[in-house]
């Protein structure tokens, strides 16, 4: 039998590793989980990780897990009731024609709905609606499309809700809702003001002007007025309140969203039962779930195994500025190497004794996965979702905007963190 402390361990669970990864990377249509899965229950089987450490893991990122679940009933709920689409007429109108325009709204709008709905959410919802409005106002679609790929990385550093990671970290360090929002929202101002501006020197000569509005069958676009969904809206407002009230009274984020999800789920569910149904069980997405999961126990035998200690000697103490630096340089090259989930799962239990070092690991794990396709599962699920839709940008191209955006973003949203910890 193996064990998780082991040499040989490390190695099959690296294996096993690879494998998922390979899978998440190349497959379109296969769940990366069809692999994980098994792989993780290879694992206990074998002995690298121990039936007691599955249970363990399982108990830790269980409340996250569900609290995802929701979040993505809770995002579902948003598109069908016409949020994305009122955003994106909002966009049109507000944008004049100005491509230049365009991109900062864009911006905007791609750093709230991050915050606010999650990394994945800006991939799959805001993309396609930021592409058919640069289309519609004649503006070139890369500028835009790319900004909410960028923007899902480094925007999502605002509160525990906004990432994966985020949630990760956030149950781990002990940190409450709001004192997190508190560190982050500079960081988080920062990457985006950073972002924003080498955005504008790299797309220069495409946000010149803008051409000639698409037309679509023969026909101008509608410029009928879509009504704001006002009572998705202000329900989603109260879910945000309600994470913030909840947290300092010990209920857990996960019932909040479960119950907001539910709340938000009844009007539809009156008009159109089975069909809504249907969409909230899709919506929920319980391979990439039983993914995440799987992934948790696999990277155990290697953060318990001789690279993980290698890593620890690595993890500076304090929170001094060049430490700060150096766990969010480390962080970003692991995401980049490992791809961001996996690297979390593998640096942050070496953090989460001091919080800030977690804080800037996540920044490292959040900014760097900008510098290529492969930092993280949600570049390349927008990737696909550029297809889909239009061109994505060719791999060079950008391979050289993250190099261009990631160290000075960085270095900048790190600092902003090690302001932040020494007033509070």
């Amino acid at each position: 039998m193996l064990d998780a402390h082991s040499s040989l361990g490390t190695a099959v669970a690296v294996l096993c590793l690879a494998a998922v990864i390979g899978v998440a990377v190349s497959a379109q249509r296969l769940s990366p989980a069809v692999v994980a899965v098994p792989a993780a229950l290879l694992l206990a089987l074998l002995g690298a990780v121990s039936w007691s450490q599955v249970v363990d893991e399982l108990r830790f990122i269980g409340p996250t897990i569900g609290f995802l679940a929701a979040m993505l009933v809770i995002a579902e709920v948003c598109a069908r009731t016409g949020v994305f689409a009122w955003i994106g007429q909002i966009l049109a109108s507000w944008s004049r024609a100005s491509p230049t325009r365009l991109l900062g709204l864009v911006f905007v709008a791609a750093a709230l709905t991050t915050a606010v709905l999650s990394i994945d959410t800006t991939i799959v919802l805001l993309t396609p609606v930021a592409v058919a409005t640069a289309r519609r106002i004649g503006a070139r679609v890369t500028p835009v499309g790319t900004a909410t790929a960028h923007l899902a990385n480094s925007a999502s550093t605002l509160l525990p809700v906004s990432n994966l990671t985020n949630l990760l970290a956030f149950s781990a360090t002990g940190l409450g809702f709001l004192s997190f929002a508190g560190l982050m929202a500079a960081p988080w101002v920062v990457a985006i003001l950073v972002e924003y501006v080498i955005f504008r020197m790299f797309f220069a000569s495409e946000l010149k002007s803008a051409g000639t509005p698409a037309i679509e069958d023969g026909n101008p676009p509608s410029t009928a007025r879509r009504p704001a969904p006002l009572a998705t809206l202000v329900m989603l407002g109260l879910v945000l309140c309600g994470f913030v009230i909840a947290e300092p009274l010990g209920i857990p984020l996960a019932a909040v969203a479960a119950v907001g999800a539910v709340v938000m789920l009844i009007a539809p569910l009156r008009k159109a039962p089975a069909v809504t149904l249907v969409r909230a069980v899709r919506a929920v997405n319980i391979p990439f779930l039983a993914f995440v999961a799987a992934l948790g126990i696999i990277i155990v035998p290697i953060r318990l195994g001789p690279i993980g200690e290698w890593i620890t000697g690595l993890i500076p103490s304090g929170t001094q500025l060049w430490a700060l630096l150096a766990v969010a340089a480390l962080a970003a090259l692991a995401a980049n190497i490992l791809n961001n989930l996996p690297a979390t799962l593998l640096l942050l239990p070496m953090v989460s004794h001091e919080p800030g070092l977690a804080l800037a690991m996540l920044l490292g794990v959040n900014i760097g996965p900008n510098l290529a396709y492969f930092g993280s599962l949600a570049n390349l699920l927008w990737r696909d979702v550029m297809r889909r839709h239009t061109i994505a940008p060719p791999t060079r191209r950008y391979v050289l905007l993250g190099t261009l955006t990631v160290p000075p973003t960085l270095i900048a949203a790190v600092g902003a963190l090690w302001l932040g910890l020494q007033l509070m």
